[in-house]
């Protein structure tokens, strides 16, 4: 009888082990939890570079279209050298010489509506917009965001077709030197986006704030057509 009892009372966890027992399930939730808010922050950094890039990207792939068309049936380059400079471009062009559909006054050299374009960063609230700024007219000026998220543009005027390496948010020892915006015959367009900071510093999973560089080497390919 005596002996049954001793073998109850002996049964179970004692304090201290269960208190032990508490202390290691807590530190590995806390451990689980802060792996867990890294991976996130990890996870939405990840996403926020894939969405500003691609936008970014998109935006770059519509300028260089438009800019390579710079000076179609026109007797310049088609770079607007007064509203051109190292942060922007402005370039002409006559794109419906060809279209029958338009009248033989727009077909003949006066520009119309998206053949007088501006690109240009716009700052704004805690961000700033790649902008296509469309000149046509004063009552039918059109403005449109093709990005968010930039930090900069920078525009290089090229007598030719150049190599160079990049540095931060821009190329650096291109092979020959710039020329005025009137006198190029090749443009290099460096957009660079912004990263925003994720999380706090200090914290697990910080994601300190950062720049990617998108370039683009864009040939004038109507730039010759006045020597012809």
């Amino acid at each position: 009888m005596d002996h049954k009892a001793s073998q109850s009372s002996s049964a179970g966890f004692s304090l201290l082990e269960l208190l032990i027992a508490m202390a290691l399930t807590i530190t590995m939730l806390g451990i689980a939890a802060t792996a867990l808010s890294s991976g996130y922050r990890i996870r939405a950094r990840e996403k926020s570079v894939t969405d500003a890039v691609a936008d970014a990207q998109r935006a770059l792939n519509i300028m260089s279209r438009e800019i390579a068309n710079a000076g179609f049936n026109l007797s310049t380059n088609g770079i607007v050298p007064g509203d051109s400079n190292g942060t922007s471009i402005r370039i002409r062009s006559n794109l419906n010489k060809y279209d029958a559909s338009a009248s033989n006054e727009s077909r003949t050299g006066v520009i119309d509506q998206g053949e007088d374009l501006k690109f240009f960063i716009n700052p704004a609230f805690e961000t700033k917009y790649l902008v296509r700024h469309d000149e046509y007219s004063t009552a039918a000026r059109k403005t449109t965001v093709l990005a968010n998220r930039m930090d900069s543009l920078l525009v290089h005027y090229l007598g030719s077709k150049v190599t160079y390496s990049t540095e931060d948010c821009d190329i650096k020892d291109p092979s020959s030197l710039e020329v005025a915006p009137e006198l190029a015959s090749y443009v290099v367009i460096a957009l660079c986006v912004r990263l925003p900071p994720q999380g706090n510093e200090g914290t697990a999973g910080y994601q300190p704030a950062s720049n990617v560089l998108l370039v683009s080497d864009i040939t004038l390919r109507n730039s010759n057509l006045i020597h012809y």
